[in-house]
């Protein structure tokens, strides 16, 4: 179940590891399958000797013996933003510390077949589950068609389906726009994200709740596509419009308008108050330090990862969705 070498051209093995801790074949296998009816002190013994000899056990070796790959599926449409970008990392995270090893495919979301070539590449991996990364409709209408064979969960889908699971967007959209207002804006606007995107169209719901909630006449909704570039070209529409807020929908288009916006010879926050969303890592560094809404997606990779071990049986607390949170820094001012 080994392929490190033993420096003779043979690779150590279960056997090995058995007569360097002086137990049976059988024994050692049960160590590395987890088996409670071991001795700890046994098991102390054998991973003494699987560390002395440098064993490592080989997964498909593992499956073999326990109809297990311990493996579970990670599928992207997406994996260029920051927020599916870093789901991957905390999803690889998570499982690692529930004792699981993670295969990643990736697929066009426009592409119906790539994603079913993907989730069929996974499926015959044996992975136990699949954890689907789908923040756009298209993915999870190609995956609504499939019987997958293994418990199957979405992330960044906005909630939808009775797996999928999501920081809720509009809420967080709503905890933006709020900021805003309570610092005596009326006249905001929404850098929005791509239009096929379902976690862009739930900040953009949020907006128009929140304002709608507090009586303020809809602002203007100027068309972004997450980057930093998209968030510079919209200073025009910003100044034409004439509001004194925005929430943009990320930070990186959050970014870009701030750049704009000085370069236009306006004040952040004096003349124009910004709001962004992610909290990524560099937001309390943009100038003025950026005030955004944080995703907890640490929290969402391990509730995806329980329900997929769990059978898919996600409890309903963990079904529900994971709250955002407002990071107040310096880019919010009343209007003048």
């Amino acid at each position: 179940m080994s392929d490190t070498s033993n420096g003779r051209g043979r690779s150590i093995g279960v056997r090995d590891v058995a007569a360097r801790a002086g137990v049976s074949r059988q024994t050692v296998s049960r160590v590395l399958n987890d088996h409670p009816d071991v001795a700890p002190e046994t098991q102390e013994r054998v991973r003494a000797a699987m560390a002395e000899l440098g064993y490592r056990m080989n997964n498909a070796a593992r499956a073999l013996g326990t109809r297990r790959s311990r493996t579970l599926g990670v599928l992207a449409s997406d994996a260029l933003q920051y927020g599916p970008s870093r789901s991957l990392a905390a999803l690889e995270a998570s499982a690692r510390e529930a004792g699981y090893w993670v295969s990643a495919a990736f697929a066009d979301a426009a592409d119906a077949e790539a994603v079913v070539a993907a989730v069929d590449h996974l499926v015959v991996q044996g992975v136990e589950g699949i954890v689907v990364v789908a923040p756009h409709a298209q993915t999870l209408e190609a995956l609504a068609a499939l019987r997958i064979g293994v418990p199957v969960v979405t992330l960044h889908s906005a909630g939808l389906g009775e797996t999928g699971l999501s920081v809720d967007q509009v809420a967080g959209a709503r905890l933006a726009v709020a900021a805003l207002a309570d610092a005596g804006h009326t006249r905001i606007a929404h850098l929005a994200g791509p239009t096929d995107w379902l976690e862009a169209e739930s900040r953009a719901d949020g907006f128009a709740a929140e304002l709608a909630a507090r009586g303020l006449t809809p602002g203007p909704v100027i068309a972004g596509d997450w980057s930093a570039g998209s968030g510079h070209a919209a200073v025009e529409a910003v100044r034409r419009s004439g509001v004194t807020a925005v929430f943009a929908a990320n930070d990186q288009m959050a970014l870009g308008l701030l750049s704009a916006l000085h370069e236009a010879g306006l004040d952040v926050p004096d003349d124009v108050s910004v709001v962004g969303f992610d909290d990524t890592p560099d937001a309390a560094y943009y100038w003025p330090a950026l005030t955004t809404v944080r995703q907890d997606f640490d929290e969402l990779a391990r509730r995806a990862v329980a329900a997929v071990i769990g059978d898919g049986a996600a409890a309903p607390s963990d079904l529900a969705a994971v709250a955002p949170v407002l990071v107040s820094r310096a880019s919010i001012a009343p209007p003048r």
